[in-house]
């Protein structure tokens, strides 16, 4: 079963004197890359919620906002004055040096972080259990949407891969053909020499037949079809494997290229012309998947 690394999650929770919303955004990523967003008071928690989030994601890179807003019927929080002060004085010193109005500057002030006081910033352990399962909730909607995202990726590559088996088998019947081709453009080629008598039959048809097996592209055939099995096999395996995918992706394409350099052939190599590009989209979707 197949995993997106692409997903969004979304989940609350309302503590004693504030509701708290949860957004995971996640993107294809090599690594797993965790950019974490919160207020002061949760500090204390980061190691614990991004242990939460590598656990589920795993791989990619991963946007996790924590926002706050405060309960209207509760008591207004305090405000940091020292800091407030600060800014104010920074902004009011760089206003007088650009010759600018300062009017608004105290409302500007109150819009930045960690300007109205947080509490304590201790969570107690109800509201660390409410703000860990809200946290929970946005990580399994993350989850079903990659999977939904996956088993769409899983229609395509079985689609496409399929396709690329029904070309193969397009190719046998161009191939008995291509071999009567080469062999009469051989004795063509050589056809004075027979004549003249310069040349050894027996020796020349040795040569023949050795240059007709290295034009042989029935081992190319086989694995190419081997490697497309093992990929769709793979696809049905219970846990996501972008990497083995990618890996098995490479092998197919090598008996692809192999056979385009020995067809030797205009339709063989329109057939592997068409299945190199149907290779070409899955490895584009596969570079997002987990």
């Amino acid at each position: 079963m197949l995993k997106s690394m692409t997903g969004y999650g979304r989940g609350t929770a309302q503590l004693n004197s504030k509701k708290v919303t949860i957004e995971i955004k996640s993107l294809n990523g090599k690594q797993l890359d965790i950019n974490l967003r919160m207020p002061a008071f949760l500090r204390e928690k980061e190691s614990e919620i991004r242990a939460m989030l590598a656990a589920v994601v795993e791989r990619g890179k991963t946007d996790i906002m924590l926002s706050t807003e405060s309960i209207a019927d509760e008591p207004a929080h305090g405000i940091n004055t020292a800091l407030v002060t600060n800014y104010y004085n920074t902004l009011k010193s760089l206003a007088d040096q650009l010759g600018a109005k300062d009017s608004n500057l105290l409302s500007v002030v109150m819009q930045f972080p960690e300007v109205l006081n947080q509490g304590n910033g201790e969570l107690s352990d109800e509201e660390w259990d409410l703000l860990r399962n809200a946290i929970g909730h946005a990580l399994k909607q993350l989850d079903d949407f990659r999977l939904h995202e996956g088993a769409l990726l899983q229609q395509d590559f079985e689609q496409r891969i399929g396709q690329i088996l029904v070309l193969l088998d397009e190719v046998g019947p161009f191939e008995q053909q291509r071999i009567l081709n080469i062999r009469e453009k051989m004795n063509l080629s050589f056809n004075d020499y027979l004549k003249g008598g310069n040349l050894d039959q027996n020796r020349f048809e040795q040569e023949m037949i050795y240059y007709l097996e290295r034009l042989d592209i029935t081992e190319e055939k086989v694995r190419l079809r081997k490697h497309c099995d093992y990929f769709m096999a793979t696809l049905s395996e219970p846990l996501s494997s972008g990497r083995k995918l990618s890996f098995i992706v490479q092998e197919i394409g090598r008996e692809i290229n192999t056979l385009g350099s020995k067809a030797n052939d205009a339709a063989i190599q329109t057939l592997v012309v068409e299945m190199k590009d149907e290779l070409e989209k899955i490895k584009e979707q596969l570079a997002n998947i987990l």
